[in-house]
């Protein structure tokens, strides 16, 4: 720690001693190991308040101003991870990027909340394996499992409440953590049972396995950015609908699983059911998403379904970039021309995706050198596709790494660099071609898409 920013940590910490006022502001600093960006830029729900640029040291430092306590969120692309604040904290943290969550440790004024709530998204995600195995159980066993794991995760509360003087809104926030991430779990379990076990039970559950659902709150502010609140209301939304399309509308020629009729229907059911609007914005969000990328609907339907959501939510905050997507989808459609958008070869020399596509039969792949394991595997998948397939030439774009450290991978390993073009422009390449997943491929004929939405792995 440079002495500059020591003696204003330093500073802060006393200033906040016993007996002195409270300062409404709080201090945010710490030092990153392997940076993947050159900034740390915090949020408030979904809007950025401030940025740093990190130093020689790879260090950082950001005054908030006027705190409102609560959740925020700090982003260090391509990862971001919670931190809570109020009046007065004076919070330190370190992380490495190649460990991103599990090397990172906050301290300072502020300490214990944030700890905690790091440590109880570590243990869910340890924990996702031998929920899993759970899923199989017969109901009464995966309750008690279940509620075995949440009782554990409270009594850590409690035990965190005993030492130190927790706000009611922490306590709320770290609560409402533990509870929503077990109850998510009841939500899932007579889908994934069915999954692992062809056994069929959602008509069979007990009445009190849904009993959690008295004491749900749609209109809390506080909740609406808390990772497993919003995950706990999406899979809750989903399941309402499914057991209200199978009981009610399955009856009008098996409506249900229609994609278009399900998803309006969602659409419908959270509007009737939430109250807080950046939290019903976001829900609108996921479930358009989800809906256009996922169930590649025919163009009409994805139409009608747009036409649903701009009358029930026309001034959501996310309505651009919904809208922006359903374009995209629509112009790579099949028999259209792939977008004309550009790359840059490993001379500098700009060229559109239609040049490069040619009379040929073409697939396009998409891959980043900042995730290395993901590269090598993509790479020995187009190597295998290249030989079985010789009527097609295999043509890779890179995106989000650096130009030195992309010409540094096709010198060292044995890519065609002929068929190698990185994107100059990510955020034009993602929109345009609906980006949304690395294994994504495009695949053309003479210049006409045949299929936008192919997969690496899947398609061939």
């Amino acid at each position: 720690m440079n002495k500059t920013f020591f003696i204003f940590f330093l500073g802060v910490l006393v200033g906040c001693g016993k007996g002195e006022k409270i300062s409404p502001n709080a201090f945010f600093a710490g030092e990153i190991v392997n940076p993947t960006s050159e900034y740390v830029v915090l949020y408030k729900g979904d809007v950025a308040l401030d940025s740093a640029k990190l130093d020689k040291q790879n260090r950082f430092a950001i005054t908030i101003d006027s705190v409102v306590e609560g959740l925020y969120h700090f982003n260090h692309e391509p990862e971001l991870q919670y931190v809570y604040f109020e009046k007065g904290d004076s919070l330190m943290m370190r992380l490495n990027t190649l460990y991103f969550d599990e090397s990172l440790v906050y301290w300072g004024r502020g300490e214990e909340i944030n700890n905690f709530l790091l440590e109880l998204f570590l243990a869910n995600e340890e924990e996702a394996e031998i929920v899993r195995s759970y899923y199989k159980l017969e109901t009464e066993d995966f309750v008690h499992k279940i509620d075995s794991l949440k009782q554990t995760r409270l009594d850590a509360l409690a035990a965190l409440k005993d030492g130190i003087d927790l706000s009611e809104k922490k306590e709320k926030i770290a609560k409402a953590s533990v509870v929503y991430t077990y109850n998510t779990y009841k939500e899932k379990y007579p889908f994934k049972h069915k999954k692992y076990t062809g056994e069929n039970v959602i008509d069979d559950l007990p009445e009190s396995f849904y009993d959690y659902r008295a004491n749900l709150t749609f209109d809390d502010s506080d909740l609406t950015y808390l990772r497993p609140y919003y995950n706990f209301m999406n899979n809750h939304m989903g399941n309402l609908s499914y057991m209200t399309c199978t009981h009610d509308c399955a009856l009008k020629e098996g409506t249900a699983r229609n994609p278009l009729h399900f998803n309006v229907h969602k659409l419908q059911l959270i509007d009737s059911l939430v109250k807080e609007k950046e939290l019903k914005d976001n829900l609108f969000r996921h479930v358009a998403f989800n809906y256009l990328l996922s169930t590649n609907d025919v163009g009409e339907n994805n139409s009608k379904f747009i036409e649903r959501l701009h009358q029930l939510s026309d001034n959501n905050r996310h309505m651009q970039e919904i809208d922006v997507l359903y374009q995209g989808i629509n112009n790579i459609q099949p028999d259209k021309k792939i977008p004309d958008v550009t790359v840059s070869d490993r001379d500098g020399n700009i060229i559109s995706l239609p040049e490069i596509a040619g009379n040929n039969k073409t697939v396009f792949y998409f891959w980043s050198g900042t995730n290395r394991s993901h590269f090598d595997y993509m790479n020995q998948r187009i190597s295998l596709l290249v030989d079985k397939n010789p009527d097609y030439r295999f043509v890779g774009i890179n995106i989000r790494t650096p130009e030195s450290v992309w010409k540094g991978l096709l010198e060292t390993t044995d890519l065609d660099q002929e068929m190698q073009y990185r994107a100059t422009d990510f955020g034009t390449l993602t929109k345009s071609l609906v980006i949304n997943r690395l294994n994504k491929c495009i695949i053309t004929d003479n210049g006409l898409i045949v299929d936008a939405f192919a997969d690496v792995y899947g398609s061939f």
